[in-house]
């Protein structure tokens, strides 16, 4: 059923030919990627017995996240069950990584994000950066206001839940523009404003580990097959900038396409200040999840601060990154929800076991088979056995891998899900470059965040799509700009600012 605002239906989420390429895209995934195991499997392969067997459930589950034939968290489960069924490696191996630190970072920034939405800290904060008196009455402030919020928020939830958020919001400002100025539907600010909320989400995951299960994903290969452990400071160090100028790439785009064609619409401002109001007053849930999250962000940062202050080998500095690692910041953070009262007399407290069990544990299960894979990979030698293969043909250091990295998972991520690029993308630069491979291993984990071409690129797209207001068209334009734009800004970002001859 297509969805619907005050101002009529919005339009389809697809359009009829895009369903049907869907159906057919997990459809020939259900035979496509059993055929491919066996014809892999039977294939005399020059590689030792457990390595063959291991390009035959690479093979399946690469085409499975490709075609999304079944849902990612069961490919991702499948990972595992597939590597212990056809003796690749055993039982307790293969499901190690589903014990990984950063599974359980994962989980606290999960429930922090399910705090934050439950009671409406992001609702709140979005309404008080765009009734600010700078943005006021002129829609080229509230398209960059508006942007701004999508960012910040997605820094530290969901890109999806973000955009979920935000985008009733944006057609309420549609809305109300259409109420003050009737001739705002003939342009293609309302096409600007719903790209905004999408893109810029996107942008935003990319600032910190926790925006998005992406970087993380990275984190854990870079992690585990560099041994290099990138703090969530040294993250945002290199991250961040890139963000910025990112943001304002998009910006300047979609101020100058989508223009209204007037600079100011009076009575905006007075109309976005009366839905602020009818917020209320900061509720004691909402005092209670700025406290849980404040204390979650500051043990996050105070290693990274510490370093500056007193340098990374002080002993003050160790301890704290030694007993307070970015897991435990997180869990400690989200621990305070069950415990920060919201009425002692009743029992009430700001977060319930129930409330904070509904989380997407779908992306565990994904990240979990994720790394099982890639780490069975370089146990195992595959990865040395595909980069002799590869060698000849794809750069294996500088500039040239980096950039190579970075144009493979901006490409792969229009094709499926971002979280299956970086899965498939990261261990393979890893595997070709080596040690020397981080700067290329994160501009590929940056670039799997791209993807702005397609409403069936990300969940981001299609919700933004659903509202009528963007013709494929439009998007597909819009978003190859982006995407080069990102890229671009990605390999150059990467290179200048990842650090190459010493860990972060």
């Amino acid at each position: 059923m297509a969805p619907t605002s005050p101002d009529g239906p919005l339009g389809p989420e697809l359009s009829e030919a895009e369903r049907r390429f869907e159906y057919w895209r997990r459809k020939s995934g259900l035979w496509l990627a059993p055929a491919l195991f066996l014809i892999v499997w039977l294939l005399p392969l020059d590689l030792p017995a457990e390595q063959h067997r291991l390009v035959s459930v690479l093979a399946l589950i690469v085409v499975l996240w490709v075609t999304e034939a079944l849902p990612l968290a069961l490919t991702g489960l499948l990972a595992p069950v597939m590597m212990v069924l056809t003796g690749v490696v055993p039982v307790a191996k293969a499901f190690a990584p589903f014990a990984d630190p950063i599974m359980f970072l994962f989980i606290g920034a999960f429930v922090l994000a399910k705090g934050i939405q439950l009671h409406g800290l992001d609702r709140r904060f979005a309404y008080a950066v765009l009734t600010h008196p700078f943005v006021g009455n002129r829609p080229s402030r509230i398209l960059f206001a508006y942007g701004l919020v999508s960012l910040l928020i997605s820094m530290w939830i969901s890109n999806t839940a973000t955009v979920a958020m935000l985008f009733p919001i944006g057609l309420a400002i549609i809305r109300m523009l259409k109420h003050v100025d009737p001739s705002i539907l003939s342009t293609r600010y309302p096409s600007g404003l719903m790209l905004m909320t999408a893109f810029a989400a996107a942008i935003g995951g990319l600032a910190t580990p926790v925006g998005t299960p992406t970087n993380l994903i990275g984190l854990g290969f870079v992690r585990r097959q560099l041994g290099v452990d990138i703090a969530f400071f040294d993250w945002m160090l290199f991250a961040v900038p890139i963000v910025i100028v990112l943001f304002m790439g998009l910006y300047v785009y979609l101020n100058t396409l989508c223009r209204t064609g007037t600079k100011e619409i009076a009575g905006m401002d007075r109309l976005l200040r009366s839905e602020r109001s009818a917020l209320g007053p900061l509720s004691i849930a909402e005092r209670n999840t700025m406290l849980a999250f404040g204390v979650a962000v500051a043990l996050w940062v105070l290693p990274g601060f510490l370093a500056i202050g007193y340098g990374n080998d002080h002993p003050v500095t160790q301890a704290v990154s030694r007993h307070i690692p970015e897991s435990i910041a997180a869990l400690i953070g989200a621990v305070l929800l069950f415990f920060l009262p919201v009425d002692r007399a009743r029992g009430s407290f700001t977060l319930t076991v129930g409330q904070a069990l509904d989380i997407d544990w779908g992306i565990l299960a994904m990240y979990g088979g994720g790394i099982a894979l890639g780490q069975t990979v370089f146990d195992l030698g595959l990865a040395g056995s595909i980069a002799g293969m590869l060698g000849p043909v794809v750069p294996s250091e500088g500039v040239g891998l980096t950039a190579v990295s970075a144009g493979i998972a901006t490409l792969v991520s229009e094709l499926t899900s971002n979280v299956s690029s970086a899965n498939m993308v990261v261990p393979l630069v890893i595997a070709l470059a080596g040690q020397g491979g981080l700067t290329a291993a994160l501009a590929a984990t940056l670039a799997s965040s791209l993807g702005f071409m397609l409403p069936i690129s990300t969940p981001t797209n299609a919700i933004v799509y659903s509202s009528g207001y963007i013709p494929l068209g439009r998007m597909v334009r819009y978003g190859l700009l982006l995407d080069l734009l990102g890229f671009l800004v990605i390999l150059l970002g990467s290179l200048i600012l990842i650090p190459t001859s010493s860990p972060l």
